[in-house]
């Protein structure tokens, strides 16, 4: 079932499609030609989004296809606008910038090692805020970020895994009569938390939220948790044996064993996977689709103005295809191929196993000469034998 979101950004779609809205679908296509025509330079591009933002909110408060429109309908269109926008963008703005893409990868690889070791204890996480259930669903919304390409939608993504802490922290508060948690409690676990998840380009994508995300957006509860998660990469970034109240040997040793740890996975890529977690497993916890915050997962799949640019939030960022029975076979019939014996079979009879509807019209040639050349032996087989055998006496006496 659609959200509200989903809804209002279908409606702003279906707005657009109609005659009267020409002026505004002309500007926003001359925007994006004219954008893409442009040298890139991330402070410039940033400041040029963020004008035409501005100036096409006003446009719709004054166009005739919102008269009478609610805020939240008009905060809808302004979503729409930056969802359309920025998914054509997208490939020209996200980590576009050489410093961006090493600065993911240090970042990325910091992570990798800093988890193999790191502990709540480490952080200075207090026991009663501790809670690896609520911990690993963070982890998955944090996660998903790169699964989307609209900056709203990354930041859901973040706003989701902090209000998974944030309602842990309380809960836990609550259960064992202590004080309301603050930042001083906060941002420790959503520094754990980011290490555990580990989601790549993560630099890349704050500084993409920061900079196309509709500033009049950016503020509030959202402002709060996202200046939470850019604290958290900084600490991470520069983390240290005295950041973790740790020893210097001590840390030295436990990144050379980590280093080691993951050299060694990656010189033996056959290893099985680790058995699945089930309590990982969890339901999300649905909260106002109108605000910020809210856990939500676009499915729009609409265009603009009849044009063929689809938009699909669920599939921008292609997903790893889970490996179909088919596909299993063929793996299995490939490694049955390498074994000499179970070759020599295979290249004799190549249709030995195979099923009607594993034939294609190309096999039906082969099919045809392999059943003309078998009847046609066998057919001469008999013959001969026919020929060769010997006459049967017709006289009563020789039987």
């Amino acid at each position: 079932m659609e959200n509200n979101t989903d809804v209002s950004i279908h409606d702003f779609l279906e707005r657009m499609r109609k005659p009267s809205a020409g002026d505004l679908v002309k500007s926003i296509k001359s925007f994006i030609v004219s954008f893409l025509n442009n040298e890139p330079d991330p402070e410039k591009d940033s400041a040029a989004v963020q004008d035409f933002f501005s100036k096409m909110e006003a446009a719709f408060r004054a166009h005739p296809l919102w008269s009478g429109c609610s805020e939240d309908e008009l905060d809808s269109a302004g979503d729409g606008l930056e969802k359309y926008v920025m998914t054509k963008l997208f490939p020209r703005v996200f980590a576009s910038n050489t410093e961006d893409v090493i600065s993911d990868e240090k970042l990325f690889q910091k992570m990798s090692l800093v988890q193999q070791f790191i502990s709540p204890e480490y952080l200075d996480i207090k026991p009663t805020f501790q809670n690896e259930t609520s911990w690993l669903l963070a982890q998955k919304e944090l996660q998903k970020i790169n699964m989307y390409k609209a900056p709203r939608d990354k930041l859901v993504c973040v706003l989701n895994c902090c209000k998974v802490i944030n309602n842990l922290l309380l809960n836990a508060s609550i259960a064992s009569n202590e004080n309301t948690p603050g930042a001083d409690e906060f941002l420790p676990v959503l520094i754990y938390v980011t290490i555990k998840a580990n989601p790549p380009q993560l630099h890349s994508n704050l500084l993409y939220i920061q900079r196309y995300r509709r500033e009049s957006k950016l503020v509030g509860e959202a402002a709060y948790f996202f200046t939470n998660i850019l604290s958290a990469e900084s600490f991470i970034s520069n983390i240290d044996a005295k950041s973790l109240s740790m020893d210097e040997a001590e840390f030295e040793k436990n990144m050379e064993s980590a280093r080691a740890r993951i050299s060694g996975l990656s010189s033996h890529p056959t290893a099985p996977p680790p058995p699945r977690d089930e309590s990982s497993v969890h339901k999300t916890q649905m909260l106002n689709p109108k605000r910020e915050n809210t856990i939500v997962q676009s499915r729009s799949s609409d265009s603009l103005s009849g044009t063929s640019d689809i938009l699909n939030a669920n599939s921008e960022i292609p997903v790893k295809k889970v490996e179909s029975v088919s596909d299993l076979e063929n793996k299995g019939a490939a490694r049955l191929l390498k074994d000499t014996e179970a070759n020599k079979i295979f290249q004799e009879y190549p249709y030995l196993f195979a099923n009607a509807g594993d034939l294609r019209i190309g096999d039906v040639e082969s099919l045809f000469f392999f059943f003309f050349f078998f009847f046609f032996f066998f057919f001469l087989e008999v013959l001969v034998k026919l020929v060769n055998k010997p006459t049967i006496s017709q006289n009563p006496k020789s039987f």
